[in-house]
């Protein structure tokens, strides 16, 4: 696959973003054409979007990390040196630690896109599950019961549905993958 974007997704992208900025606060686009205060709400609605969009971009930044993309290939698809690329987007990453680590709580790393799930399934059986993550790391806690975990691409599972089935969100405002959590009724297995 390739790490550019063709320019017609580029200009549908760029497209779906202006509409939803226009058409989803209610009555926007009719009150541009006659109310003056429509202006300061575009304006609102523009914040709201470039916001999300930088969030956006910082997750899709660390996630690219945690499967293992160099800061020059991240540098390269920004159009900036890995410096600027690192100096601007590495330094808010939540960092593991040993901090982190008590009896019934420890991190998880590294692990990466690629083989989080089948750690995450390893630490579940023996009763630990993920409260927290960030690049290369998942921050887990122990209990009594095994765990499962599931990873969905944004936007493809209903919440309600996923709640409605035990599972618990890890934590919101994650992109491009949401963490799932759900206890079972299976006693957890000893470690050793």
């Amino acid at each position: 696959m390739s790490a550019r974007i063709a320019a017609h997704d580029e200009a549908a992208i760029r497209d779906a973003v202006a509409t939803a900025v226009v058409q989803t606060p209610q009555g926007l686009q009719q009150g541009l054409a006659s109310d003056p205060a429509a202006s300061l709400l575009l304006v609102d609605a523009a914040r709201i979007a470039s916001e999300e969009a930088g969030r956006l971009l910082r997750e899709s930044i660390a996630s690219a990390r945690a499967a293992g993309q160099s800061w020059d290939a991240v540098g390269g698809v920004l159009g900036v040196s890995r410096q600027a690329a690192q100096q601007r987007f590495g330094g808010g990453a939540a960092k593991p630690g040993a901090s982190h680590a008590t009896a019934d709580r420890r991190v998880l790393s590294p692990v990466t896109a690629f083989d989080e799930m089948d750690a995450l399934a390893v630490a579940g059986r023996h009763g630990w599950h993920s409260v927290d993550y960030g690049t290369l790391h998942h921050v887990l806690e122990r209990s009594d019961v095994q765990w499962e975990h599931r990873r969905a691409l944004w936007g493809t599972v209903h919440r309600a549905d996923f709640e409605a089935d035990g599972w618990r969100l890890i934590r919101t405002n994650t992109f491009p993958w949401s963490y799932w959590a759900r206890p079972t009724e299976e006693p957890a297995l000893p470690e050793g």
